[in-house]
């Protein structure tokens, strides 16, 4: 999900003055003024858990004199799994098993030595989960060149995220593609480990880049929108278990 922000003034203005979450039909909404969101798709944005509800709400209640939707990742999230994800379950679940042949957390460096040795230190303990917990089995690569994974593993991690409900689903693909893992995505899925840490785990090489030559401010700022939506996807998968 990308969170690049569009001109002030292309922003919608601000509409209403109140936010609330009301218990409706099994599920939870958010209402401006009284008035239920809609999602683009003109569905009623209906949350799962009065804990997401409240997180969703909190966006709305957040926006000041314009709307700006690169800073509601909750609600764009929810957004999708209303209007897309029950249309296209078996390709988001194609997507996270297509991850699963070319990992990040298989793929270590050639070099330097110190770190190859920090990337297996925090990667491998979550290949090792995943082959245990989730019949992921993944083998190891040294260096970017992608290596034949066992089709078992990839089959599985498929049919794992076909029995996501839509949300969930649509969580673990947005996390997939922010980590570059899905092992580190299914690990933060089920509890294995948080988001943040997830992420921290993800930039092992950007962060040994930095270490070696400093880093400019457009890359720390990106890093910083990276960690953003990261914390979003651990308040996520945190209300989803409420």
């Amino acid at each position: 999900m990308s969170n690049t922000s569009p001109n002030r003034q292309d922003l919608p203005r601000r509409f209403y003055k109140t936010v609330s979450v009301v218990e409706s039909d099994g599920g939870w909404r958010i209402e401006l003024d009284g008035r239920p969101v809609k999602t683009p798709a003109k569905a009623e944005l209906s949350l799962p858990s009065e804990t997401l509800a409240r997180h969703t709400a909190d966006e709305w209640e957040a926006q000041g004199e314009h709307i700006d939707p690169t800073a509601m990742p909750i609600t764009r999230l929810a957004n999708v799994a209303i209007d897309r994800t029950p249309h296209t379950r078996e390709e988001l679940a194609q997507e996270v098993a297509k991850y699963t042949t070319t990992d990040l957390v298989c793929h270590l460096a050639e070099g330097p030595t110190e770190l190859r040795e920090r990337q297996e230190e925090k990667w491998r303990p979550l290949r090792d989960w995943a082959g245990r917990s989730l019949g992921i089995v993944l083998l190891r690569v040294e260096g970017v060149i992608a290596s034949p994974q066992p089709d078992a593993s990839t089959e599985a991690a498929r049919l794992h995220a076909l029995s996501l409900d839509d949300f969930r689903l649509t969580a673990l693909v947005w996390a997939t593609g922010l980590y570059g893992s899905a092992v580190l995505a299914l690990a933060v899925e089920q509890g294995e480990i948080d988001a943040d840490d997830a992420f921290e785990r993800s930039r092992i090489d950007e962060a040994w880049q930095i270490e070696q030559w400093g880093e400019d401010a457009e890359a720390r700022q990106a890093t910083e929108a990276r960690r953003a939506d990261a914390r979003a996807l651990g308040k996520l998968f945190s209300a989803f278990a409420r």
